[in-house]
């Protein structure tokens, strides 16, 4: 099983980031996939949700609104559209797959929102 982020980086306060994530490894559409950020000494923080089928999607209070959670079920990625960043958005981003009782990670990515 494999998961991989990229476009995480170095953004100004209101600009924008997307994140991807690459998967292989597990059958891609039997898995709700999400997003989470974490800091430094703090626990994961789910940000961005989107189920296996439906495409339905759930997001955290911080980020509704700015944030946009997607899939290709084809390309088996999913990306995270992030708009009018804020310092307290800057964390470490990580692509999860979740099946209960199986959860699968990426190594994470870097995002730092900083003027």
């Amino acid at each position: 099983v494999q998961l991989v982020e990229s476009g995480g980086g170095l953004v100004r306060p209101g600009g924008s980031l997307t994140l991807s994530c690459a998967t292989s490894g597990f059958i891609f559409i039997r898995y709700a996939m999400r997003w989470y950020r974490q800091l430094p000494g703090q626990e994961r923080e789910l940000v961005a949700h989107i189920t296996k089928t439906t495409g339905e999607t759930k997001y955290s209070d911080s980020v509704k609104g700015r944030f946009t959670i997607s899939r290709d079920n084809v390309k088996r990625t999913i990306q995270l559209e992030m708009n009018n960043l804020k310092p307290e958005d800057t964390a470490v981003y990580f692509c999860n797959a979740y099946n209960y009782p199986d959860h699968f990670w990426g190594q994470g990515t870097q995002v730092t929102v900083s003027s």
